[in-house]
């Protein structure tokens, strides 16, 4: 009887590959995690901070230190995360070496509005709880403002936002009983009228082009309101 000692040997290799492979896999399912590594996305940690982010990630545990990597939820690790007030996105993750990561990108403040129950209204259009780590140098909302109705605001306030001589000027947006909006700048006396929110682009190049000339004029001091409803001309009110 012949023995096909190269099956046999196959055989073998192959069983002690998958008995690698195995000795391997629980090896690492039971290894102990590592301390988290958390990362802020586009600088991040203003209004929320390595403490708290950790703090959510333990929550019922003393640490995830003490957690095997076969114990851990990395789905629900995401969503505690996510469910934080301050957080836009979450992504968490297992290193091959054991190590938790996390990467966390807050949201972005734009207005504050201005109420005995203060928030802000975020890059995103929603409101947005103030955050006890730090406070957000954005423009003050005042007037009637509804919280449930913030479309309006948000629409003007992301476009000062985004606008460099609009974001260093204006300090203040004013929503009227008419749903209309009034602004105050930062080192001149005038209301700016700013009317409803259709023709932005046109009132900003207005209001751009009438600061421009006043300032070279060196009459900015001199006006009270300056109007900027009429889309073809803007309209000035002296003191």
């Amino acid at each position: 009887m012949n023995i096909n000692w190269n099956l046999i040997k196959g055989i073998a290799i192959v069983a002690i590959l998958i008995f690698l492979y195995a000795f391997s896999a629980n090896r690492n399912a039971t290894r102990i995690i590592e301390k988290p590594v958390i990362k802020f996305v586009d600088g991040g940690q203003n209004f929320i901070t390595r403490t708290m982010v950790n703090k959510l990630l333990i929550q019922n545990n003393d640490s995830v230190t003490n957690i095997r990597k076969d114990q851990l939820d990395l789905d629900v690790l995401e969503e505690r995360l996510r469910a934080n007030e301050m957080i836009q996105e979450a992504e968490v993750y297992l290193s091959v070496n054991g190590t938790l990561g996390a990467k966390v990108k807050e949201r972005t403040p734009i207005a504050r509005v201005a109420k005995k129950d203060a928030y802000y209204i975020d890059s995103e259009g929603k409101a947005m709880p103030l955050s006890t780590v730090s406070a957000a140098r954005v423009p003050l909302v005042e007037g009637k403002v509804v919280k449930t109705a913030l479309k309006n605001i948000y629409v003007l306030a992301k476009y000062i936002a985004e606008d460099e001589f609009l974001k260093k000027n204006v300090i203040t947006i004013v929503q009227t009983e008419t749903n209309t909006f009034n602004l105050k700048l930062r080192t001149n006396d005038f209301v700016v009228l700013f009317g409803n929110i259709e023709n932005i682009e046109k009132k900003v190049n207005n209001l751009k082009a009438f600061y421009k000339k006043a300032t070279k004029d060196k009459t900015l001091n001199d006006y009270t309101k300056v109007d900027l409803k009429f889309t073809n001309q803007v309209v000035c009110t002296k003191k």
